[in-house]
């Protein structure tokens, strides 16, 4: 199968301590911080679409924009997911959304991540 619009996966997480912005430094209050979420999400992301990817290929992340909407507090379980709605050669963009087990929609966003060469990408270390 190739790689095409539709793809999707999620992960389900529960926030930990480490997960809070004040472990991460991004701010300083105990629930889960933004760059913990994008984590999440690229994780979501690259487990979408690696098992289409050919032998030494990867993605790599190029762009982000990302609207944390609510807090989720040590605990929550929040799941994570990510659709990839456009690809344009090497270029894939994707659909997040994070959703607590409340309910609320503690996320949106849409992420760019590039397809890659993984020992040319490495190679200019």
């Amino acid at each position: 199968m190739r790689i095409v619009p539709g793809l999707h996966a999620e992960v389900l997480i529960m926030v930990e301590r480490e997960d809070t912005a004040i472990r991460v430094g991004s701010g300083d209050v105990p629930v889960l911080g933004t760059p913990r979420l994008l984590s999440f999400a690229e994780g979501a992301m690259v487990k979408a679409v690696q098992p289409y990817l050919e032998q030494g290929q990867t993605t790599v992340g190029t762009k982000v924009a990302l609207d944390h909407r609510a807090p989720s507090p040590v605990g929550m379980h929040v799941e994570v997911s990510a659709e990839l709605v456009e690809v344009d050669g090497r270029r894939l963009i994707f659909s997040v959304r994070a959703v607590d087990k409340n309910g609320t929609l503690v996320a949106t966003g849409r992420v760019e991540r590039v397809i890659v060469d993984r020992e040319r990408f490495l190679a200019r270390l």
